[in-house]
């Protein structure tokens, strides 16, 4: 099951995962939109409209998972949302709800996917290069992609003795839809002068020349859902082109 799986990221790894040969369930707080997903990918995929800061409705998703394929082998805690606001503005509102969505959607993800994982699996979590380095007018989402970090590093530690995984993936600056809201939210703060200026000046310093796109996630989104990756857990994976180097 792919997490926020109706557009941007998610999709693109749902996409990759189908011609892999996997079935899989886009789960998406919008329905309709993962529904139009799994339509365009045809049998393999199922949807599932799903709110991941629900326990219920996660739990869910996961059953249908499990109904229509016999079991769980892979959960992508994907769906995410982002905050761009000077932190001195930034208030127990809008800490509330990112926590909500980047930081319990994992953890209630995990756990229930970790309850119907018979014999392994894998978990993979969608977290940031602001995960391992926090930027200015991204305080709060930094700290949950932090949290994401951590979570993949102690769950990983956790769940061993169960033979489930748990790795995370670290985009940098991708083309999605919450780009261009990143974008915009810079230049409504006066931080930058026009619109499309904050996603240039970000991309600017990548190695490759370029910024990411969807489907550069889905070759890392396949290899930590295959078989190869059995002997790899606790990591989180860098795919930003060269920006944070470590």
């Amino acid at each position: 099951m792919v997490t926020g799986g109706g557009r941007g990221i998610g999709e693109a790894i749902a996409e990759r995962l189908v011609a892999d040969g996997a079935r899989v369930v886009v789960a998406d707080v919008d329905g309709d939109a993962a529904a139009a997903v799994a339509e365009r990918l045809g049998e393999r995929a199922a949807a599932a409209a799903c709110d991941v800061g629900e326990r219920d409705q996660i739990a869910g998703a996961l059953d249908l998972a499990v109904s229509l394929h016999g079991g769980l082998d892979v959960l992508f805690n994907n769906a995410g949302i982002a905050l761009t606001k000077p932190f001195l503005e930034t208030d127990e509102q809008d800490f509330e709800r990112l926590m909500r969505v980047n930081v319990l959607g994992v953890m209630l993800g995990t756990q229930e996917a970790a309850k119907r994982m018979s014999g392994g699996g894998k978990v993979v979590n969608t977290a940031s290069i602001a995960g391992k380095q926090g930027y200015a007018m991204l305080s709060l989402y930094s700290a949950t992609k932090f949290a994401v970090v951590a979570l993949t590093q102690a769950n990983a530690r956790e769940l061993a003795p169960d033979g489930i995984t748990v790795n995370a993936i670290c985009p940098g600056v991708v083309g999605t839809e919450m780009w261009k809201q990143i974008d915009r939210a810079f230049l409504a703060h006066g931080q930058t002068s026009r619109e499309g200026e904050a996603f240039e000046t970000f991309s600017a310093g990548i190695l490759l020349g370029r910024a990411s796109r969807p489907d550069d996630l889905a070759g890392i989104a396949s290899f930590l859902a295959s078989s190869d990756s059995d002997y790899v857990t606790g990591q989180s994976w860098q795919v930003d082109g060269g920006m944070v180097l470590q």
